[in-house]
C-alpha cells in the first residue's frame, strides 16, 4: 500500500507542477497579446 500511495503522490505532484507551468505560460502569452492589441488600437485612433 505504501508503494501505491507514493506513486499516486508523485503523479499528483508532477501533474500539478506541469499544470502550473502551462498556466503561467498561457497567462503571459494572453497578457502580451492583449497589450499588443491595445497598443495597435491606440495607434489607429491617433492616425
Amino acid at each position: 500500500m505504501d508503494e501505491q500511495l507514493r506513486i499516486i503522490l508523485i503523479i499528483i505532484v508532477s501533474v500539478s507542477i506541469f499544470g502550473l507551468l502551462v498556466f503561467v505560460f498561457v497567462k503571459n502569452y494572453v497578457r502580451n497579446k492583449i497589450s499588443q492589441l491595445v497598443k495597435e488600437e491606440k495607434d489607429k485612433k491617433l492616425e
